[in-house]
């Protein structure tokens, strides 16, 4: 299969497992197709392969790998989807980069995100390509009904995954230092 049917085959298990869900928006009573989220993560991973493709000679990077974990980041956390079904649809690896991403709800609130960051540091580079787009993506304007408190333990959090993860793409590193910088006009 080639790697746009498979991209579609994955945009396709995504959309019918967050089917019906929805994000809030920075606009009461306004919010959008929880799928959005999902294609605007893909959107910012393949950016990163793009960039980092145009300035370096190690063409290793697995696009796919780190594509496909992208769409699926959150079908495990927010949905009934199961990691086996991801294992059967997408293989080990795939799976294993969804497992990363996926909070350990088991776990205190206050530790599940260093236990996120500790799975992933042991995933290849492309996964943690993923961690870094997800954060760029959530640092925009943040939900209406935020408060001062959560908005800046947000953006700690962001801080806090760029410190572990900065060293996986220089263009995404950069991309999130900026949002991180940005996401204080929300403070006021």
């Amino acid at each position: 299969m080639n790697n746009t049917d498979l991209y579609r085959e994955a945009l396709y298990f995504a959309c019918k497992a967050h089917e019906g869900q929805k994000m809030s928006s920075s606009v009461p009573n306004i919010e959008f197709p929880y799928f959005l989220h999902i294609t605007e993560v893909m959107t910012e991973t393949l950016s990163a392969f793009q960039e980092t493709l145009k300035n370096t000679t190690d063409k290793n990077l697995n696009q796919d790998l780190g594509v496909l974990v992208a769409i699926l980041h959150d079908t495990v956390e927010d949905t009934s989807v199961t990691l086996e079904e991801i294992e059967k649809q997408f293989g080990e690896e795939v799976k294993n980069g969804v497992w990363a991403m996926t909070k350990n709800e088991k776990l205190p609130k206050e530790q599940q995100m260093n236990d996120s960051l500790e799975k992933l540091s042991r995933q290849p580079i492309e996964v943690q390509f993923v961690k870094l787009a997800d954060r760029i993506v959530n640092l925009k304007e943040p939900p209406h009904y935020w408060n001062l408190e959560k908005k800046k333990k947000y953006q700690k959090e962001a801080k806090l995954i760029l410190e572990k993860l900065r060293q996986a793409n220089p263009y995404l590193t950069k991309r999130l230092e900026e949002k991180i910088e940005n996401y204080e006009q929300f403070f006021v």
